[in-house]
């Protein structure tokens, strides 16, 4: 391990940017991700007003707050990552936050479900330009003993952007009505992606890692169909995908209704449950993100399989802490163990995104982070949230009014599936970094080798 550390401190010494740079850059990028965040989750703050307004079912609700935007965000997230694996990141984020701010701004003019589904269309294919190149940048300005940490600070970024969007969305729909939100959450996006466009420097490829993993030199450029060949021949991977889908399963389908219940259970008004939920929401969420990649680089030093065990074992906690807080009965209870379930259920991002990248060469990483959110999003984004308005409405028969808490339990529980599919996945970890170790592909990175010959 000494080995890798020197590497990686010459890395740090040779890339010619100064700590503090690296650091406004995490900060920019994170910035970035909380606006790509409150531009998404804005409509599920909103969403009883619309609602209201339109006469739409839950079911229509899940497809715009989760299966019409995920099914957008995921395809055009290909060709996007397979462009900044080989282009400009910096670029290509500055645009893509220009494309999700102005359809976000549009969807204050609409007039109907099949207009506002078109707006959230366009808002997914803007933000599918977001996450991939800024993992990758990432990648570059840190090196692997710290990518956890810098990649969960990054991560932290969804839940200040639920956080504002929700405590934004909250009054002015409260204030001034539902349109005017999308206007003031949208436009000021086209300042940050001037921002972005001249104070990021776009960094060298593979700059943070061993000098071994580039070959000394640019590293080598690789396919959408080998890296996904790469993946699907890690067993760890395939696992620790599934598991990181099932988590944003239950992730986006409870909390894209927990407005909606808050509101129909204990009369929240709009400006009330906006409050409570970015506060409890948006700290607990962004608390949890932070200690799963900081926690799995402490504890993966000595052992890679904590990144996984770190993202399995609090989706058990997760689960009973929302179960409590869908059957409470209590107004302030159910907010107190919703803190609880969104910090526990929020570990698992960052260390999923640096054990994808360690296993990824350098050229292979804006699509290694596009093939996971690809299968992330399919199954959290895009089934959770419809899976919870469908079973609502269809437990509507039996249960009345109280059908959404009904449905929001059910999907609790596939909290579970979650932590079995990190615990395989750990159990495959070791196989495969010694099957690396042993591989003289470059399409691998190298420097998984190094990590894993303690092992």
């Amino acid at each position: 391990m000494a080995e890798n550390h020197s590497a990686a401190s010459s890395s740090d010494a040779d890339t010619g940017f100064s700590p503090n740079y690296r650091r406004y850059v995490l900060v920019l990028l994170t910035l970035v991700y909380a606006l790509n965040f409150i531009d998404r989750q804005i409509l599920v703050i909103l969403q009883e007003s619309i609602k209201a307004d339109m006469g739409l079912s839950d079911t229509q609700l899940g497809l715009l707050t989760g299966f019409a935007f995920a099914i957008f965000y995921v395809s055009v997230g290909i060709p996007i990552a397979r462009w900044a694996d080989v282009g400009n990141r910096k670029n290509i984020i500055s645009l893509a936050i220009a494309v999700w701010s102005g359809m976000t701004a549009l969807s204050g003019l609409t007039q109907n479900f099949f207009q506002l589904l078109l707006a959230r269309i366009g808002v997914g294919v803007g933000e599918a330009g977001g996450s991939p190149p800024a993992h990758s940048i990432i990648s570059d300005y840190y090196p692997p003993e710290k990518r956890g940490t810098a990649l969960s600070f990054y991560s932290t970024g969804v839940y200040v952007g639920i956080l504002l969007g929700f405590l934004i969305g909250g009054w002015i729909n409260h204030t001034f009505g539902w349109r005017m939100a999308f206007f003031v959450v949208g436009l000021p996006g086209f300042l940050v992606a001037l921002l972005v466009r001249f104070t990021i420097r776009e960094p060298k490829r593979g700059q943070s890692d061993d000098a071994s993993s580039v070959g000394g030199g640019a590293p080598q450029k690789t396919t959408f169909k080998e890296t996904v060949a790469v993946l699907l021949g890690l067993r760890s991977f395939r696992f620790f995908a599934l598991g990181a889908g099932l988590a944003a399963f239950t992730s986006y389908g409870i909390g894209n209704f927990m407005p909606s219940f808050l509101i129909r259970t204990y009369g929240f008004n709009n400006l009330e449950v906006g409050t409570s939920l970015a506060l409890i929401t948006g700290i607990g969420g962004a608390i949890g993100t932070f200690l799963g990649g900081y926690l799995a680089d402490k504890f993966g030093k000595h052992d890679q399989r904590w990144y996984l065990w770190i993202s399995g074992i609090p989706a058990l906690i997760s689960l009973p802490a929302t179960l409590f807080a869908v059957f409470s009965g209590n107004s302030q209870l159910t907010l107190a163990c919703l803190f609880v379930g969104t910090m526990s259920g929020a570990f698992y991002l960052g260390p999923t995104i640096a054990m994808t990248h360690t296993l990824l060469s350098p050229s292979m990483r804006a699509m290694g982070s596009a093939v996971l959110f690809l299968i992330l999003n399919l199954i959290g984004l895009g089934l959770g949230p419809l899976f919870v308005g469908m079973v609502s409405d269809a437990l509507v028969g039996t249960y009345g009014d109280e059908s959404l808490r009904y449905s929001l339990a059910i999907t609790s529980l596939v909290g579970i599936l979650s932590a079995i599919s990190y615990f395989i996945a750990a159990s495959r970890l070791n196989s495969d970094l010694n099957n690396l170790q042993s591989d003289d592909r470059t399409s691998i990175n190298p420097d998984a080798k190094l990590v894993s010959a303690e092992n």
